[in-house]
């Protein structure tokens, strides 16, 4: 029975000290994040960077996002849905974090796209469509070109565009912002420079909510 209860302690003890170096470790990465965002800044929004919602507005979220990634695909609805609710008062900023294999592809696919006035059309057809082309490990970006013809896209322009050297400025200068940032997931959300360290629905909206009091009072 002593032997069993020093066992069992044992194993407390172990779980214990794994939870507490779990919590320091991510306290640790949330203040990096914070740090590199304070002096990051600049490293947020792009002149390049497809952006939704006014101008002019005060709140910007800015989301780095990768368009063969589960989670933005289950975001966008939320995060439009902000959009929706604030119409003058927040705005939307995209940049790329193509971590996956074939992303960066699809990434020049909708800068095409964009060149024709048609890149939300084209991301909202790509996300809807993404469990038929984003297989990790075997994607098949292609097919991506016959899931944007109903969106009016001028194919073979798009083709064409998407050989421009200015795409592969992008998606590097976009690589070298996350590194900057210390983005290492998609999606990875900044309100107002902020970041948002514990990603969910709730809590990004709990967060444009704050900085629209701040910046609306």
């Amino acid at each position: 029975m002593k032997k069993n209860s020093i066992v069992i302690g044992s194993v407390l003890v172990v779980v214990v000290a794994f939870v507490v170096a779990m919590f320091a470790f991510q306290n640790k990465k949330a203040e990096e994040v914070k740090g590199a965002a304070a002096t990051g800044n600049s490293s947020l929004v792009q002149f390049h960077s497809p952006t939704m919602g006014p101008g002019d507005a005060k709140v910007t979220i800015v989301e780095f996002f990768d368009p063969s990634c589960e989670a933005c695909r289950a975001y966008y609805p939320y995060v439009k849905s902000i959009l929706v609710e604030n119409p003058q008062k927040v705005r939307l900023v995209l940049r790329y974090a193509a971590f996956h294999q074939g992303s960066d592809v699809v990434v020049k696919m909708l800068e095409a796209a964009k060149v024709q006035g048609l890149f939300w059309q084209s991301l909202e057809a790509v996300l809807k469509a993404q469990p038929e082309w984003a297989a990790h490990g075997n994607p098949q970006v292609q097919r991506v070109w016959e899931i944007l013809q109903p969106v009016g896209l001028d194919i073979e322009k798009a083709k064409r565009d998407m050989e421009n050297p200015r795409l592969d400025a992008i998606l590097k200068q976009d690589m070298s912002d996350l590194k900057t940032l210390k983005v290492e997931r998609t999606p990875t959300f900044f309100v107002n420079g902020k970041p948002l360290l514990e990603p969910s629905p709730d809590g990004l909206r709990a967060l444009v909510q704050q900085e629209i009091k701040v910046s609306y009072p």
